[in-house]
């Protein structure tokens, strides 16, 4: 696991996306996560649309169901999986900024909560379905955050990580000038490789169904970003004002730093599909 030199706790996490909110949906919009490309040919917008539709897929959603969305941000991935599948959803966010745009813009059947998740308060097996899309990286304790989902599913329920994922095996410098500055400025407490969280979850209950390494078709994610970025400071004063600053200045030059540690493989991103013994 990767730790950064600089302990990294759930207060931080929120402070960092309600200073940066406004940067962060100007950047990249309302999805906080990366785009997934399929064909290649997708716009940004298309991409992150199909990073969320591929979770549907994996976890299976029928109209109905009770869902989780783990970490939802602006409750984005929640509002389409109950448009386009017909489900309930109620979302965790650490960040009072994400919720207020999501009270916002609000769908039947989607609740959004400024709560953490390792502190949830869900019955036991009331859920049918969960996902946490690029939200375990800021779980200071791992181990509870999928503890917690067990309990939370259902049995037969399915649950979906999408995580950036150390390198098995990364040593020397691709751990001192790659990922644990990538931890630090990013606000993760912790770095976790496949084979990390593969165990995390089978001890927690779970079984491992499906795994896919999909770094080749999520990466240009931060070209976009980085040529956004350059933009908005050109022409936004709020960018200008918020983005240089000490407390935030590393998180966006960061961003060069994850393009190279995609580009040497240094850091990975897999979707995890994982069940609930027993019957639905």
């Amino acid at each position: 696991m990767i730790v950064p030199d600089i302990s990294q706790n759930a207060v931080a996490v929120a402070d960092h996306y309600d200073e940066l909110d406004p940067i962060y949906r100007r950047v990249w919009g309302e999805h906080v996560h990366h785009g997934l490309w399929v064909t290649g040919r997708e716009t940004p917008g298309e991409a992150v649309e199909a990073l969320v539709d591929t979770v549907g897929d994996r976890l299976g959603l029928t109209p109905g169901q009770a869902c989780v969305d783990i970490g939802c941000g602006y409750g984005s991935t929640a509002r389409r999986l109950a448009m386009t599948r017909g489900v309930r959803a109620t979302g965790f966010t650490l960040s009072a900024e994400q919720a207020r745009y999501a009270a916002a813009h609000p769908v039947p059947w989607v609740d959004i909560q400024v709560r953490d998740w390792l502190a949830n308060g869900l019955a036991d097996a009331s859920a049918d379905a969960a996902w946490a899309i690029e939200s375990s990286e800021h779980m200071v304790d791992k181990p509870r955050f999928f503890a917690e989902a067990h309990r939370v599913l259902a049995p037969g329920g399915r649950f979906v990580i999408c995580a950036w994922l150390a390198e098995t095996g990364a040593r020397g410098w691709k751990v001192r000038h790659l990922l644990e500055p990538i931890c630090r400025e990013g606000r993760l407490p912790s770095m976790g490789t496949r084979e990390e969280y593969e165990a995390m979850a089978m001890a927690a209950g779970f079984e491992v169904i499906g795994y896919e390494d999909v770094s080749r078709r999520v990466a240009r994610t931060w070209m976009i970003c980085a040529a956004r970025l350059v933009k908005a400071l050109l022409v936004d004063r709020e960018t200008r004002r918020l983005a240089p600053g000490p407390r935030n200045r590393s998180s966006f030059l960061g961003i060069p730093r994850l393009i190279l540690a995609y580009r040497t493989g240094a850091m990975r991103y897999g979707i995890f599909t994982l069940t609930k013994a027993g019957s639905a």
